[in-house]
């Protein structure tokens, strides 16, 4: 029966090159439903295979799941078959993480780790540990268990670390070199995934390879410190570790671990960011953009090889070929053959079978996917459209501040274009809710739907800063509709939608609306960070409302910010409050005379020295505030805006001298930005400055500018507020969703999945054709606009 079985592989592995996945299913499935028995062996084979096939080309999670708990029944009663064991016990594993059951998920990987501990097969049971351990640590992350996720972390660095030696010793060598050896002789494997044998050819001749392994744990740590943040000395020490592991690796070895590359600098930005050192994360994202496109770069000559091997594939297949011609095609296809290897590193024969499966279960090929780790680790962050695309967000991120909007809308218009791809490969077009989602595709959906809003989310701040408020409407109207289409997945985004149209009503003047937005913002989110930046920016509109009552408001909503400023990670908190209370106190100079005696009175100094001793204490803040935003923020509205009030306070003491200075660099900085309402804001403070000094051509020439930009700012907020989007936005309303009933999802789950029409009922779900692109998804063109962000 053995010869029946390798015939129906066969057949099935033909079927499968062809991509006629339904076919290659029935063959195998056919050995599962024969009436004559097979051996337990070869019928674990095939369930296996029959799992991967419907895990790597399939939403039929459930199917996968029921064959390969068959499987771990069989196996029971199999003494050996360690790596057998292992691969059931894995894609098991990866089974219960796409329908939800983490329970079941930490046992069979509890069982996992068990087995691999208590056998004697040495380097591949170490191996086959930390794949247990990656798993186990993701499952545990889910729970919110951090700290459990960090020791199963550990004790794979501890095992990674442990097979790392100079030399290939001992019994470790002898048992490598017999299984190699049994790959030579075995056939029936060969249709099967086996890691020991893509261990044994692509790992073995280089031992050294094995720090990967330990880099892979070490970033996975720091991944997991940066999400918890418990304490800063933990997260730093976790980012020494990166940097020590990394150091270790070869120079010429790190440029073959691209995914490593990736996910360790994304990891370093994502920490400087959070401590605000905006300089040194810079070099990361440098390193990060070149890194891509010689990725790219790379992708395409694979590309071009590819084609040009099946076009010379092709021409051997022809049967009246010349002796000579045929020779001189099979030299150069071994060219092309060797150069593909090169640059892949691995032989093309064979690998499709011993691909792991993959997130999201869309099946992607080399040139697809940035492994973290070699097999049977399978580590895998993020597919690399999904990293590319954070690339472009790092650059649009670092650019906006700065003011190079430009190459900002370009990385934001590549970065829309690459999510409107996967989301179309996902299945997500016009109409497409949630409840609509395959539950093995929810993951997958969520990054691709995060990434998206994050790109929105940049680009309103890039248009408003730009005061193209019609541009930003559009995107926050596009931020409000995927947010109705999957509240769920996209429930974080809530408050940051809320948040940016607090800033959209601030900008054209709408502040009572704005403060509303913004204290909204700060009630649905657990981020103090975000509470307390909304506190501020609902502080600033209350500001420039005018009047004692707004000012107490303000005043009331800064006060415990700025008491506790010190506290948070970074100084982003710190220089915009400072700037808040800095521009609170040089208002208060407006309040009624019984406001001043109060404080007169309190103080018991003359009345004129207060009012001078108020604004130095005003100038001390701001001037910390603008060192800080320029030290370590380097957002040059931030710092405009520092100076236009720095230069307003020169004035009120009549430092004529350095409030030209500090007011024209002030314009400098908002005419790059293109910000009109910050430049007519230093434009009015230059007319008064004329005024004092008595300049009265340069008055007249300052006046002619500054009307025709109130000219052009009040043509750009009337277009605005004639817009069909406007009132929806200001409005003080939140954002209304229908929230579906449990069983509502899951009928809609369930009639989805019935769509499908095959002649294989055991294997409904098999994907049918990629859907028609998605028009919503089409319409997000920004490339005349050219701006954006996450």
């Amino acid at each position: 029966m053995e010869e029946v079985a390798e015939g129906l592989w066969g057949l099935a592995d033909h079927h499968e090159k062809k991509g006629e996945i339904g076919k290659a299913v029935k063959c195998l499935e056919a050995i599962c439903q024969s009436q004559v028995s097979f051996l337990p062996i070869v019928e674990v084979k095939t369930r296996l295979r029959i799992a991967t096939l419907l895990l790597k080309h399939s939403h039929n999670v459930n199917h996968a799941k029921s064959h390969l708990e068959r499987s771990q029944l069989l196996l029971k009663s199999i003494p050996s078959c360690f790596e057998l064991k292992c691969r059931a016990h894995s894609l098991l594993s990866q089974c219960y993480h796409l329908v939800g059951a983490i329970p079941s998920q930490k046992q069979i990987l509890n069982k996992g780790l068990a087995l691999a501990a208590s056998s004697g097969e040495g380097f591949s049971a170490k191996l086959w540990y930390c794949n247990f351990s990656s798993q186990l640590a993701n499952a545990l992350i889910i729970e919110g268990d951090y700290q459990g996720s960090i020791s199963a972390l550990e004790g794979g660095l501890d095992c990674a670390s442990a097979i790392f030696y100079p030399e290939l010793q001992g019994p470790d060598k002898r048992a490598i070199s017999s299984i190699v050896a049994v790959h030579r002789t075995v056939t029936l494997d060969s249709l099967v995934f086996s890691p020991v044998k893509v261990v044994c050819n692509m790992y073995v001749p280089n031992f050294r390879l094995r720090l990967v392994d330990q880099m892979f744990f070490a970033t996975s740590i720091l991944h997991v410190h940066l999400m918890q943040w418990d304490d800063v000395n933990l997260v730093e020490g976790a980012v020494n570790k990166c940097n020590e592991v990394w150091e270790s690796i070869q120079p010429d070895k790190r440029q073959q671990c691209i995914g490593l590359l990736f996910y360790n600098e994304l990891l370093h930005i994502f920490y400087l960011l959070r401590i605000c050192n905006y300089k040194d994360a810079a070099q990361h994202v440098e390193t990060l953009d070149a890194a891509m496109k010689a990725d790219m770069q790379q992708t395409q000559h694979v590309q071009e090889l590819t084609k040009e091997l099946n076009a010379l594939n092709l021409s051997l297949s022809r049967s009246d070929l010349q002796y000579k011609e045929r020779s001189a095609l099979s030299k150069k296809q071994a060219q092309l053959e060797e150069q593909l290897n090169n640059i892949t590193g691995h032989s093309s024969a064979g690998k499709e079978s011993l691909e792991p499966a993959y997130f999201g279960n869309v099946k992607r090929a080399w040139g697809d996917k940035l492994e973290l780790a070699p097999p049977p680790i399978d580590g895998e962050w993020l597919p690399k459209s999904a990293v590319y695309a954070l690339v472009e967000l790092m650059v649009v991120i670092f650019g906006r501040p700065k003011g190079l909007f430009k190459e900002c809308g370009k990385r934001i218009q590549s970065g829309l274009q690459t999510i409107q791809d996967e989301l179309v490969k996902l299945g997500i077009s016009d109409g497409v809710r949630e409840v609509d989602l395959q539950h093995s595709a929810i993951w997958m959906a969520g990054v691709y739907l995060m990434l998206l809003m994050h790109f929105l989310e940049n680009k309103v701040a890039v248009e408003l800063t730009q005061s193209e408020f019609v541009e930003a409407q559009e995107a926050l109207v596009q931020m409000r509709n995927w947010f109705i289409r999957f509240p769920t997945i996209l429930q974080a985004c809530e408050s940051v939608i809320e948040m940016l149209r607090g800033q959209y009503a601030h900008s054209v003047g709408s502040y009572i609306e704005a403060a509303f937005h913004f204290v909204e913002a700060g009630k649905l989110t657990q981020s103090k960070s975000m509470q307390a930046m909304c506190q501020i920016y609902a502080a600033v509109s209350y500001i420039c409302l005018g009047g004692p009552e707004s000012s107490a408001q303000a005043l009331d909503l800064i006060g415990p910010v700025y008491q506790m400023m010190d506290s948070f990670v970074g100084v982003r908190e710190k220089t915009t409050v400072l700037f808040a209370n800095g521009f609170l106190l040089m208002r208060q100079q407006n309040l009624q005379e019984a406001r001043w005696s109060v404080h007169q009175l309190e103080s018991n100094v003359p009345p004129f020295l207060f009012l001078i001793g108020r604004q130095l204490d005003c100038r001390v803040r701001l001037a910390t505030g603008l060192q800080i935003t320029h030290s370590h923020l380097g957002n040059l509205q931030l710092v405009s805006q520092y100076l236009t009030i720095l230069g307003n306070l020169a004035l009120a003491l009549h430092d004529t001298g350095q409030a030209r200075e500090i007011l024209r660099s002030a314009l400098t900085l908002s005419k790059k930005l293109y910000d009109v309402p910050t430049q007519i804001w230093v434009l009015t403070n230059l007319t008064a400055l004329y005024q004092q000094l008595g300049e009265k051509g340069s008055e007249m020439e300052n006046d002619e500018y500054l009307s025709k930009k109130r000219a052009d700012l009040q043509d750009r907020l009337q277009d605005a507020c004639s817009s069909i989007h406007h009132i929806e936005i200001i409005d003080k309303s939140r954002i209304q969703v229908h929230q579906l009933h449990e069983l509502d999802v899951k009928r809609a789950m369930a009639s989805a999945s019935m769509r499908v029409n095959l002649d294989i009922p055991e294997s409904v779900g098999i994907s049918a054709s990629a859907p028609a692109p998605s028009s919503r998804l089409m319409d997000l063109d920004i490339g005349r606009r050219g701006k954006r962000k996450i």
